[in-house]
């Protein structure tokens, strides 16, 4: 049966489906709107299950703030030409702005509010049938009550950040939420930190300055019998310099010799003590670069202030209650 213009611009308006998609789910329905909308979701379905295990590392990120509840969405796709158009944002948004509408707590009720007489999720498989790539739902984070300013990093839409505060202070609320975007702290401060990630850190620190202290003892156990460290500090290097003729063949053995020796007795003669009260300042160095009110304050007038201090300055009644950060990036 011949499709009509009018009905293939309906349909289009209903799924927002390219015009050539349309008139072929009409025509294979032969006029049947219903049918042809369900054709287009098995599209989408069909996409998504063979595209799987691609990587969606570009999409959409946006926040709002809306009555007391401010959201973070990102609808991720996998290249950027696909995140940059038009009908792409404007479905984010659409999503978005149902979630804080329904001050929706998780990604699950987010994935079932209606859009246009279908599920959020319904509509994300639909856009990926007419894309041809894979698309999800992700990075939903919330922040809830009165003071919240919402920040869009450069308006690009790949990271945004969320603060609020104990007063209304719109103008220090919105040079936080840049910090955060730019100094993407983990926790809010060090009581906050989740002690897991505490734990590991000081492992980390006591493994690397063990690693330190041992290598300054074989550098000058190596120094001492006249060997130069940087030509011996990895066996690669010392083939390359027995080539290069910069090592004899009986140096190299020497400080092969030597650097087994001194790390064997360089470890035996480590102080744990030392050692703790090191891997210690790396994990309170840690806490500073990491910590949203102990970091650097960005934006301030170069007087090198901790975030604390800068809103203090600002207003001494002002603390920072809370944060959220999304970003697309590898960071």
């Amino acid at each position: 049966m011949a499709i009509s213009i009018d009905d293939i611009k309906k349909l289009r308006a209903m799924t927002g489906a390219g015009l050539a998609d349309v008139k072929k789910a009409l025509t294979e329905a032969e006029g049947d709107f219903d049918r042809a909308k369900e054709l287009l979701r098995e599209r989408g379905l069909a996409i998504a299950a063979k595209r799987s295990d691609r990587e969606t590392s570009n999409g959409c990120v946006l926040t709002k703030v809306e009555n007391g509840f401010a959201a973070i969405l990102a609808l991720k796709c996998e290249t950027d030409f696909v995140a940059n158009g038009a009908d792409f944002i404007a479905l984010t948004k659409s999503i978005l702005d149902a979630a804080v509408a329904n001050k929706c707590k998780t990604i699950e009720e987010v994935q079932n509010l209606d859009i246009n007489g279908q599920t959020a999720q319904e509509a994300v498989t639909q856009r990926s049938g007419i894309t041809g790539e894979k698309m999800e739902l992700d990075g939903y984070q919330i922040l809830e009550g009165a003071n919240i300013e919402a920040y869009d990093h450069m308006g690009k839409h790949t990271l945004c950040t969320m603060v609020q505060t104990n007063k209304e202070n719109a103008e220090v609320g919105h040079k936080l939420a840049m910090q955060v975007a730019a100094m993407k702290p983990v926790a809010l401060n060090a009581e906050a930190v989740d002690q897991k990630i505490l734990d590991e850190e000081y492992k980390t620190a006591v493994e690397k300055t063990k690693l330190e202290q041992v290598e300054k003892f074989v550098e000058m156990k190596l120094k001492k019998a006249g060997i130069n460290p940087n030509l011996v500090d990895s066996e690669d290097h010392i083939e390359s310099n027995i080539n290069k003729g910069w090592l004899t063949k009986e140096q190299a053995d020497e400080a092969r010799k030597i650097i087994a020796d001194a790390k064997a007795e360089g470890e035996a003669q480590l102080k744990m003590p030392m050692i703790e009260n090191i891997a210690k300042g790396r994990v309170n160095k840690f806490l500073k670069e990491n910590c949203l009110v102990d970091q650097e304050f960005q934006f301030g007038d170069g007087d090198k202030a901790t975030v604390a201090q800068w809103v203090k300055a600002q207003d001494k009644d002002l603390d920072i209650t809370a944060f959220r950060r999304f970003t697309l990036a590898a960071e």
